[in-house]
């Protein structure tokens, strides 16, 4: 097949548009550089006309909100899911995970629940904090600079409560708790769970002329059409575009292999384009790649060469190994002092909780490392498809028939809508060798790019946290006058989400000192290939117990002031 390669070079080129990608686009660009975006999915703008679905209602759509190509429903802005067609995945028998991906401009950042939390200073030395896993070959406090850059840029609400390993930032006015988690505060308290307002990176105040801010429609999953809240499009990638390099976008690009040369040394990227089915080749000085962790860790994998025979940056044939995602548990109970609410009650507030609890355990007195945030959800926000209650369940709790048809179903939403509170705990499960993904020799997709094959089980030190994530919101619904709804999950995994629901996936790219068990150096650089870092959450030594968007963030800052420098020296 015919490969036609551009005749440009690029300082450097960037895969993926996400967090990472779009902070090394507004790094690179602002400091001069002539950049190339290589994005698998569309153009996306949330303020197009075109592509807007914010402050669209419900029954404006013939589904009612329920989307038959995006896995959360019509009104999320995630292109893709879990499964797309023609763009496969496969599992080692016995294995179940599942891989979440978003294919456009800004990828997963449109939809997410933008909860930006930093991880503290335990957080990157696990193994010395209590044996498991491996430490970061860096701390807090190389970190932390680039935390308070990202703060500032980027706008995120929240509150200095000055926790050990949860720390303080540069925040913006919280919203105001509503009813339910006044309720959910009282009951977490009771049981020595602490409460704090969240960290979410949604503007309360204007911070630039650019972006708006929030004015409470609650639909932050949609991508704001008023640049209130971070989406990497609007936030990094749109004023990248008006600083002083030059940024191309190539949408509907999907990444082949990085190309090297014979000392092999990196030259760019072969993509194939969406749109004619053609595959492209284009040069740079220097490749970045921030197509998600497994994404990159593919690219790698499928990027073979006499040089590198086992895959881009892959001598330790660490490339796809430890694998690891949050770990995930939910619960909910009905709350009777919550029922026969007034409409009139004012719910506003942001697309996501005003509150969370932070981790308070003392795992020396547990029977599991590490540990879990708590996320809250209930009120009365706009319903869409499936919204409502379990009829059975309060069958059961009533002992008299609820729902049904016409004017009895509408009074019984009336009445019990916004009594139901749920949580969802967080966790960090142990990063390990065995947890990983690999090419499947077998099995290519619709482009002709073979896929990836992974193999992930949870450990008991895992299923231990779920049960003690289930125990702690057992008592809190109790605590809050409520009855729990649901028998306790159990089946093997103690109730524990699938490995990749909560789509937090790291590790498979992990940065370390040592080139023999690890892919990147301690700023995002192959071992291997120094002119070819990773800015997605790849290199992750460990997940923490916090969302890992806002480390991805800073991360990718760090490794675009060094590929800054390095470019400038001229060493890469």
């Amino acid at each position: 097949m015919q490969i036609k390669e551009s005749p440009d070079v690029y300082d450097v080129i960037i895969v993926g548009s996400g967090a990472g990608g779009g902070m090394a686009t507004k790094q690179l660009a602002d400091a001069g550089f002539n950049i190339a975006v290589v994005e698998a999915g569309p153009f996306f703008d949330p303020a197009d006309p075109k592509t807007m679905t914010q402050m669209k209602w419900p029954h404006a759509s013939p589904r009612r909100g329920a989307g038959t190509d995006r896995a959360f429903g019509e009104f999320d802005m995630a292109y893709g899911g879990w499964e797309i067609e023609g763009e496969p995945y496969t599992h080692e028998p016995g294995t179940d995970f599942r891989w979440f991906r978003s294919h456009m401009l800004g990828g997963r950042t449109n939809h997410w629940g933008r909860i930006s939390l930093r991880f503290g200073p335990k957080d990157f030395k696990g193994k010395t904090r209590d044996g498991y896993g491996e430490d970061w070959p860096l701390g807090y406090d190389d970190v932390k600079p680039y935390y308070d850059k990202v703060d500032k840029l980027i706008g995120v609400f929240g509150t200095n409560e000055g926790l050990e390993n949860d720390p303080d930032g540069f925040f913006l006015p919280p919203p105001k708790p509503r009813l339910h988690e006044l309720f959910y505060i009282k009951g977490a308290r009771k049981s020595g769970v602490p409460v704090i307002p969240s960290r979410m990176s949604m503007l309360t105040k204007r911070i630039n002329n650019e972006r708006g801010v929030c004015f409470y429609c609650g639909q932050c999953s949609r991508s704001c059409s008023a640049y209130a809240d971070f989406s990497s499009g609007s936030c990094l990638i749109f004023p990248a575009q008006k600083s002083g390099g030059k940024v191309r976008l190539y949408t509907n690009s999907v990444v082949r292999e990085v190309t090297t040369n014979e000392e092999g040394k990196a030259t760019g990227v072969s993509y194939i384009s969406k749109d004619d089915r053609k595959e492209y080749k284009l040069k740079a000085r220097v490749v970045v790649l921030a197509a998600s962790a497994c994404s990159s860790a593919r690219i790698l994998l499928n990027s073979k060469s006499k040089q590198h025979p086992n895959g881009l940056g892959n001598s330790s044939d660490v490339v796809g190994k430890y694998l690891h995602d949050s770990t995930g548990s939910s619960r909910a109970g009905f709350i009777p002092a919550l029922m026969n609410r007034k409409p009139s009650y004012n719910e506003d507030g942001v697309g996501g909780l005003h509150v969370y609890s932070p981790w308070w355990g003392d795992n020396s007195k547990l029977d599991f490392p590490r540990g879990y945030h708590i996320e809250v959800w209930g009120g009365m926000g706009m319903p869409s498809y499936g919204f409502g209650f379990n009829a059975n369940e309060f069958n059961k709790f009533f002992g008299t028939k609820v729902g049904g048809y016409g004017d009895v179903l509408r009074d019984d939403v009336k009445k019990y809508y916004g009594a139901v509170v749920g949580m969802a705990g967080r966790g960090e499960g142990i990063a390990r060798k065995d947890n990983y993904c690999e090419i499947d020799k077998t099995t290519v997709d619709q482009f002709g790019i073979p896929v990836l094959k992974f193999n992930y089980k949870w450990s008991d030190l895992e299923r231990r946290q779920a049960t003690h994530m289930q125990q702690t919101f057992e008592e809190i619904i109790h605590n809050m006058g409520g009855e729990v709804l649901g028998d306790r999950p159990g089946g093997p995994d103690n109730g524990l989400n699938k490995p990749g629901e909560i789509i937090h996936e790291v590790g498979t790219t992990r940065m370390g000192n040592d080139p023999k068990t690890s892919v990147t150096n301690k700023y995002n650089q192959l071992h291997d290939v120094d002119n070819v870092f990773i800015v997605d959450a790849g290199p992750f030594v460990s997940q923490a117990d916090k969302n890992c968007t806002w480390t991805i963030l800073a991360l990718s800052w760090r490794a675009s002031d060094y590929i800054i420098e390095q470019l400038k020296a001229q060493n890469i």
